[in-house]
């Protein structure tokens, strides 16, 4: 089996019927040829808390940093269901998978599980799994550079996911990284000797243990591109903030939403709030600390 026929399998995954309802209608909306599905509500099938997709188009090329995100609400059977979609072309996400930008959020995502629940046609379908496999195949070179010299699949990972949620700017647990690998083992441990494969990583198994026989020449290529990708990271996440604070579509009603969710205060929507939740926030937020101190 090769990595496409693989992860091919994987994001033929299940979903809740809500969450291909939704996949459908964005896609109507989108000049979509692909739709993803992804997070921790694909891994327990939950409808609670924010869906993430990511829609990709066919559509100009993008100005500025990539992806667009919105957050919209919908009602599915009696239900209030929110998403967050991130949204790009299909040929950019392509490029970052194939490690040919200085973006490491592409290939490390979609590394991880996914499902592909909406394709325009056949082509799209095929072109999306490639990509999925190129951004596992980028992943697993990583891996082999800034893993071990030998071991278990899952110490490759997590060195890996490690190294990528400190170079990008994350609010997460300190296990993290371990948590990925942990949820989904089987898959992880699968994935490995077939994205090296994929990758053109040459490496020799026995029994659980793996040990990439990477060249000097190419050990130092991969750390080296790393290091730039490390050194890019936290700026270009910067960038991605600063331009979401501006741009997110809904982020007054995905801000309210968080803030009651966490801390039970409800936030007032006005008109005012909508049109300018930069400028809306420290009035917001102090009114959340009073709530909170009384």
């Amino acid at each position: 089996m090769n990595i496409q026929t693989f992860l091919a399998g994987k994001l033929a995954a299940p979903v809740q019927p809500a969450v291909r309802a939704i996949a459908e209608e964005i896609a109507r909306n989108a000049d979509a040829e692909a739709v993803l599905f992804y997070g921790s509500n694909l891994r327990t099938g939950s409808l609670d808390g924010v869906l993430d997709f990511y829609i990709l188009t066919s559509g100009p090329r993008e100005r500025g940093i990539w992806p667009t995100v919105s957050y919209r609400e919908f009602d599915h059977d009696g239900m209030r269901l929110r998403a967050k979609i991130a949204t790009m072309r299909l040929a950019t996400f392509t490029r970052a998978a194939a490690d040919k930008t200085i973006d490491t959020t592409i290939w490390a995502r979609f590394t991880q599980p996914s499902a592909l629940i909406w394709t325009r046609n056949a082509h799209a379908e095929r072109r999306t799994i490639a990509a999925i496999a190129q951004a596992a195949s980028t992943a697993g070179r990583y891996a082999a550079a800034l893993g071990p010299e030998s071991g278990r699949a899952a110490d490759y990972w997590q060195a890996l996911f490690k190294a990528t949620y400190t170079a990008e700017l994350r609010v997460e647990r300190n296990n993290r990284h371990a948590q990925i690998v942990e949820n989904n083992p089987d898959y992880y441990e699968r994935l490995l000797p077939l994205a090296w494969d994929g990758g053109t990583v040459p490496f020799q198994q026995a029994g659980g243990m793996l040990e990439p026989m990477l060249t000097s020449t190419d050990s130092l290529r991969l750390k080296t591109a790393w290091r730039l990708h490390w050194l890019a990271g936290k700026p270009l996440n910067i960038a991605r903030l600063l331009r979401a604070s501006f741009t997110f579509e809904g982020a007054a009603r995905y801000g309210a939403w968080k803030i009651e969710r966490h801390t039970g205060v409800p936030v007032a929507l006005t008109p005012w709030r909508e049109k300018h939740p930069v400028l809306a926030a420290p009035g917001v937020l102090w009114r959340v600390w009073r709530s909170g101190r009384s």
